[in-house]
């Protein structure tokens, strides 16, 4: 099957760059660093289904083993390579995925895959079906569908889902005392969250009225295994069209400088001076609706 694989046969693909540490004597890529390879994009297509992988395995009540795993060798990288490693679920059984796996430098396929995995119970590893919602997630993806959608309401709606994140992200992970991150703007807010196709919450935002025409996004938060997926950027847009549809015209908020570039890049301006909040340092940027 390998034997076949061009790149035109995958809608994902995990690029990478090879190491000097990852080849040999022969100065070629060692071997087993293939499956590797492999495996890392496996993770990362976990993040393209928009699954957070732990979180989404307890609440299908299973996990993934690898049953077989075959490697084809057909050319070696070397290193400072950039690769660009496919990845695809060709077929689901009864417990069993097989996944199709291959390597490219440019367009030329240097090292195919196949991966079987079981979805197995986590307590004794026996076999169980596959559950259907992550068959339907795993044959839509592969057939072009999206895999999140971004929704927007009130607290009382989706408080939930965005307190979790928020939670997660500014309390356990940044260090933000709770007293700081719970205020009465919630309550009036419109807030956005992004959701998988299990409906469980990706990324949240909320939008409150700062001025006269001038809406203040803020409460940006995405969860930890899926950043760089587009979700924080989804939850944004969504703000901002609400804040566009009750007639603002500028919508502002309070990056903290490890986001700026984030921000910048979907057209938010420096305003004022740097400054700290909750212990962080921020810059306002501001948006022309």
């Amino acid at each position: 099957m390998t034997d076949l694989l061009q790149k035109s046969d995958f809608r994902f693909f995990h690029r990478l760059r090879v190491r000097w540490a990852e080849v040999d004597m022969q100065k070629i890529v060692f071997n087993a660093h293939y499956l590797m390879y492999f495996d890392t994009a496996v993770a990362d297509y976990w993040r393209a289904l928009a699954l957070p992988y732990e979180e989404a395995m307890h609440s299908l009540d299973g996990d993934i083993y690898v049953r077989k795993a075959t490697v084809d060798y057909h050319a070696s990288a070397r290193v400072d390579d950039v690769l660009d490693v496919g990845m695809k679920c060709a077929r689901i059984g009864t417990s069993s995925m097989l996944f199709v796996g291959g390597l490219f430098r440019g367009d030329r396929l240097l090292v195919g895959c196949e991966l079987v995995y079981v979805f197995a119970d986590p307590a004794t590893q026996t076999p169980r079906p596959v559950p259907p919602p992550l068959r339907e997630i795993m044959l839509g993806y592969e057939a072009g569908e999206t895999m999140s959608e971004v929704v927007t309401g009130d607290w009382e709606q989706l408080g939930e889902g965005a307190g979790k994140v928020r939670r997660e992200v500014f309390i356990e992970e940044q260090a933000i005392p709770k007293e700081l991150e719970w205020d009465a703007h919630d309550a009036t807010a419109i807030h956005a969250v992004a959701r998988n196709r299990l409906g469980q919450t990706l990324a949240t935002g909320r939008l409150v009225s700062e001025a006269p025409g001038l809406g203040r996004i803020g409460r940006m938060a995405v969860s930890r295994v899926l950043r760089g997926g587009g979700h924080g950027e989804a939850v944004l847009r969504a703000l901002e069209a609400a804040a566009r549809a009750r007639g603002d015209a500028e919508v502002m908020l309070h990056a903290q400088r490890s986001a700026e570039r984030f921000y910048a890049r979907l057209g938010y301006l420096p305003h004022g001076e740097p400054f700290e909040e909750a212990g962080i340092a921020h810059l306002e940027m501001r948006r022309k609706l």
